[in-house]
């Protein structure tokens, strides 16, 4: 069966959305393996310090190329005039439409991004904490982009 130019296109970001939540999923590991206290991360290593930088780029990449455009993808995808939607209609739509477990869950992740990617608070207590906040987001992003990744059957075939 021949791919319409929307389902290439879906295709096309959401394998770049794959690679960044693979990579995701592998400086989660580490970091979960490295298990750093608030002491620790107050005084890292050169290792430690790339690794959420990694952590950090894909974190950010993954949620905005997500929400950007792999979100308006599959809805172009699924036939529906996004146009006239705004972020938070789209968000709405897909969890209507069954792909996003809730538009409302995806706003508070997205706020944990800004956060933490945005603001650097002077308190190494605050900025752990956002961290940690940062981690737990990031595996229910990883865990979304599954989601999108088994139902894709669904639009390209």
């Amino acid at each position: 069966m021949k791919l319409t130019p929307e389902q290439l296109a879906l295709m096309q970001i959401h394998a770049v959305c794959q690679t960044h939540a693979e990579t995701l999923a592998e400086a989660l590991q580490d970091l979960q393996l490295r298990a750093h206290t608030l002491d620790d991360y107050s005084h890292l290593a050169k290792e430690d310090r790339r690794l959420l930088d990694q952590f950090a780029y894909r974190y950010t990449r993954l949620q905005d190329d997500m929400g950007a455009r792999l979100m308006p993808a599959v809805l172009k995808a699924l036939g529906e005039d996004i146009g006239p939607m705004s972020a938070i209609d789209r968000f709405t739509r897909l969890e209507q439409l069954g792909w996003l477990g809730s538009a409302d869950e995806w706003l508070a992740m997205r706020h944990v991004r800004n956060q933490f990617a945005h603001d650097y608070p002077d308190s190494a207590t605050e900025r752990f904490e956002r961290l940690q906040a940062a981690a737990l987001a990031a595996r229910q992003l990883v865990a979304i982009q599954q989601q999108f990744t088994n139902k894709l059957g669904s639009i390209s075939h």
